[in-house]
């Protein structure tokens, strides 16, 4: 059954990707129609995030950010799919990094560990690679159906980034220090994790949550160095990534500093344009659930 979907499914893809940009932007505009009035696609779970975030915000004003929220998720999947078609030069024409010779300084001596949210157009993120020598890595998540797991591991292949799984990634860093590879790694760092998983709890954009320590975890056991990718969307298929030091060597670090520097650094990037983050997320889903210990506690 998994092949027969992918079968069904990969000429779609492939059509799309050979479209040029401005007839995909053209069809997600129906997309958004058909997704935003017609389907309604996790529109109340979308709407409850922003309420909770914004709970200021008049109804008109979260309504607003709703719709454009939505029609900025249309854009992004289509975009996605184009990946498959678009060349490093093109790439790097749709995805600028003003102040990438941080990065490439950084690099001539230390691994760096670049996080962010699930803001803008994260799959594009993976485009750094197109500017650094080093060898780059994405964590990511295993899809469930090999046949387009794999598809997406080749799509990558193609801006240079090998793809690891959060699994994976422990051991593929400690054996790349080992054997002296620099290498950079980027990481989508604002999952929201089981509670029983939730290594630290602190507030997100007001409201108190379990966090993921993972990459504060390495940066401060291996002495890695961390750098937040800061994305502004300037137009339909035009992104600019601005890198934010966080830290040059993670062990220098108190407990915890680094994940609230990345926290803050998020949410300020939220605040600025809300409706580009991935509000169909269930990021707050265990808002109900703080351990005693974090209840009241300053963070």
């Amino acid at each position: 059954m998994q092949l027969v979907v992918y079968l069904l499914f990969y000429p779609i893809l492939w059509v799309f990707s050979r479209l040029p940009f401005r007839l995909i932007h053209f069809i997600s505009n129906g997309v958004f129609y058909i997704l935003y009035n017609v389907i309604g696609y996790r529109k109340k779970v979308v709407y409850t995030n922003l309420k909770l975030v914004f709970p200021d915000k008049t109804e008109k004003e979260l309504v607003q950010i709703q719709r454009k929220f939505y029609r900025h998720l249309c854009d992004m999947f289509l975009e996605m799919a184009k990946t498959m078609g678009m060349s490093k030069k093109e790439a790097m024409e749709r995805y600028k990094l003003p102040n990438i010779e941080l990065l490439q300084e950084l690099t001539k001596t230390k691994t760096v560990l670049v996080v962010c949210s699930h803001y803008a157009n994260w799959e594009w993120n993976t485009s750094i690679n197109n500017y650094i020598d080093a060898k780059g890595y994405g964590v990511y998540q295993r899809i469930a159906n090999p046949y387009f797991d794999k598809l997406t591991r080749r799509v990558r292949d193609r801006w240079d980034t090998s793809l690891i799984t959060q699994q994976e990634t422990i051991k593929t860093v400690i054996s790349n220090e080992k054997n002296k590879t620099i290498s950079v790694y980027g990481m989508v760092s604002d999952q929201s994790p089981m509670v029983k998983k939730g290594q630290y709890w602190s507030e997100f954009m007001g409201i108190k949550v379990p966090i993921f320590k993972g990459a504060e975890q390495l940066a401060r056991k291996l002495n890695l160095a961390v750098v937040f990718l800061k994305v502004s969307k300037i137009k339909r298929g035009y992104y600019n990534a601005e890198l934010i030091p966080i830290t040059q060597n993670g062990s220098e670090t108190k407990e915890n500093e680094i994940t609230e520097r990345f926290l803050r650094l998020a949410e300020q990037q939220i605040y600025e344009a809300p409706e580009y983050y991935l509000w169909t997320h269930r990021r707050w889903k265990h808002r109900d659930k703080v351990p005693t210990e974090y209840q009241n506690k300053e963070t």
